[in-house]
């Protein structure tokens, strides 16, 4: 009997039952259940800075020039009280400044904000495939001031602009009342509202949040899922980030 017969065989009597498993144990290009192997780098406690935005920062510049599409890409979760019902999703990190990591959004209508009204606490995460690195971050939730969201708002394109206006985020488009022309309607009425005319308002349940963090975490993947992490974790009492190695 051949190897190949073998290995074949092998392979196709793991395969789950079709009617029980829709995917299982996926490896990407691979041809064996293995997953990939990540090996580009390492980390050690002394690569690491004192401050976690100063060490996300360089991380975030090193994806950036290493050709990541669209590093600013993050998860970002909420989890609504008392249900404890967790929800996420994909924005962009559009700001991290010396208290924390900044996104915009819907504040009235959103998912995301039911849950920080009852909860205000979230979770990034970030993914970096081409350098095989990932940052979590946990903390609390603030909104910007009105003044800071006008001056994010202002760079949006227009379109962006209108839609933010127009859009009550996640509520139901009903299919019998037309759909998404209704949503299209709400843009032209808001487009007639500010014609000939850039300076728009940010909507006033439109806005900036910003997680403060209390927890960030610097994963690289490593050979045999031996990955480096390291935690760092703020000090009330002492007023600093202890940073501690993390079994993976």
């Amino acid at each position: 009997m051949s190897r190949n017969f073998v290995r074949s065989f092998s392979i196709s009597s793991m395969a789950a039952p079709k009617d029980s498993k829709l995917i299982f144990a996926p490896a990407g290009t691979n041809t064996t259940f293995q997953a990939d192997q990540y090996t580009k780098n390492s980390l050690s406690r002394h690569q690491l800075h004192p401050s976690p935005f100063t060490q996300f920062h360089t991380w975030f510049t090193h994806a950036r020039t290493s050709g990541v599409h669209q590093p600013e890409t993050v998860c970002f979760s909420t989890a609504s009280l008392p249900s404890g019902s967790v929800s996420s999703r994909y924005v962009y990190l559009k700001e991290l400044d010396a208290r924390g990591f900044v996104i915009y959004s819907n504040w009235a209508t959103s998912r995301k904000a039911e849950d920080v009204r009852s909860n205000p606490r979230a979770s990034l995460a970030f993914w970096w495939s081409g350098v095989e690195r990932q940052v979590r971050v946990e903390g609390r939730v603030e909104r910007l001031s009105e003044g800071e969201s006008q001056a994010y708002y202002d760079l949006r394109a227009r379109g962006s602009r209108i839609g933010a206006w127009a859009s009550e985020q996640s509520r139901v488009l009903r299919e019998e009342e037309g759909g998404r022309e209704v949503l299209e309607r709400r843009v032209k009425e808001v487009e007639e509202r500010f014609e000939g005319t850039e300076d728009i308002p940010v909507p006033p349940f439109w806005g900036g949040m910003r997680v403060v963090p209390e927890m960030v975490e610097f994963w690289q993947g490593r050979e045999s899922r031996l990955h480096d992490r390291f935690q760092y974790s703020w000090d009330k009492e002492k007023g600093e980030w202890v940073i501690e190695r993390l079994s993976p």
